[in-house]
């Protein structure tokens, strides 16, 4: 099969098909989630909270977005690889902006870029667009601006934001962008702009009328608790899993129960009885070990009972 591209990812959106997003940050997680069939994979720069231990995505490099990148994009051979721009790869100008998109393109050989911002970044966007960089746009709940946010809240509850956000959503359309994320954003005010832009939407705490959703993969499958969106949804219990099962390797080995003869490996007996007599002293010299490898290159050579001459 292709990756999956900009135009099929319109085609889903036209024919009310919804996609299924989720971010992955390695070689393992990205093949799990391409052999589940999942269209879209986000390396987000929530890579560095999940992964990394950052309290905020803030403190994300270029290079740790690449680096992770490319493992990603390793891992996933159908679906379409998203990489995040982190902070300060693209505030201080498009003509910035454009060298690291190039970059995090040719070096992780992703299908797109996405980065934070609406009307604010909307010239980035058409830049980059056409230079030929695909570009997901991302608004409401922007986590790289969370600190002149005041912190991880609902965006567009007001009258005023509202309609700043559905303006938003048509500038990264008009700039070309050919998706654009609602994070943390009514249900209601998702739907309107979902109505009113011809690109897909892809929801995370959008509530369910966008054209797909994002999740972080760690929310999933309960591998993160330092942060517990509402948005997220537990599907699986692997944290506990995980934890269990390191638990029980360390009572085992604590014990002597592991490893145990089916995880051993052996050698031939002749080969070690050689071994102890060639290491038998330490005082013996060195033509006693020579006559031992003598006597063991003999026994290779001659021929085995029974067997040809």
């Amino acid at each position: 099969m292709n990756r999956v591209t900009v135009t099929d990812l319109k085609r889903m959106r036209d024919r009310g098909e919804r996609i299924a997003m989720v971010t992955a940050y390695d070689y393992p997680t990205a093949k799990l989630a391409d052999e589940a069939g999942i269209p879209m994979i986000l390396v987000g720069d929530t890579l560095g909270m999940v992964v990394l231990g950052y309290d905020s995505t803030v403190p994300v490099t270029i290079e740790e977005m690449i680096h992770h990148g490319k493992a990603v994009v390793r891992g996933a051979q159908n679906a379409h690889i998203v990489v995040d721009m982190p902070f300060g790869s693209y505030q201080t100008g498009w003509q910035d902006a454009l060298r690291n998109a190039i970059r995090i393109m040719q070096e992780t050989g992703c299908s797109s870029v996405k980065l934070e911002g609406g009307q604010r970044s909307a010239e980035t966007v058409m830049r980059l667009v056409e230079a030929g960089v695909p570009v997901m746009g991302h608004i409401g709940l922007t986590p790289q601006s969370v600190n002149t946010l005041g912190g991880f809240k609902v965006q567009g509850r007001t009258p005023r934001e509202a309609v700043h956000l559905i303006q938003d959503a048509k500038a990264l359309e008009s700039a070309g962008a050919y998706a654009i994320v609602l994070e943390t954003v009514p249900t209601a005010l998702a739907h309107m702009i979902t109505q009113r832009v011809n690109v897909p939407t892809i929801g995370i705490g959008a509530g369910p009328f966008c054209s797909g959703q994002v999740q972080v993969w760690h929310d999933m499958l309960g591998l993160y608790d330092a942060l517990t969106p509402k948005h997220a949804r537990r599907f699986a219990d692997v944290g506990a899993v995980i934890r269990q099962a390191l638990g029980d390797y360390r009572r085992l080995v604590e014990s002597g129960e592991f490893p145990t003869r089916k995880e051993s490996f052996y050698m031939d007996d002749r080969a070690l009885e050689l071994i102890r007599r060639m290491t038998a002293s330490d005082a013996e010299d060195m033509s006693e070990a020579e006559r031992v490898m003598a006597e063991l290159a003999e026994d290779i050579s001659r021929p085995n009972a029974g067997g040809p001459a």
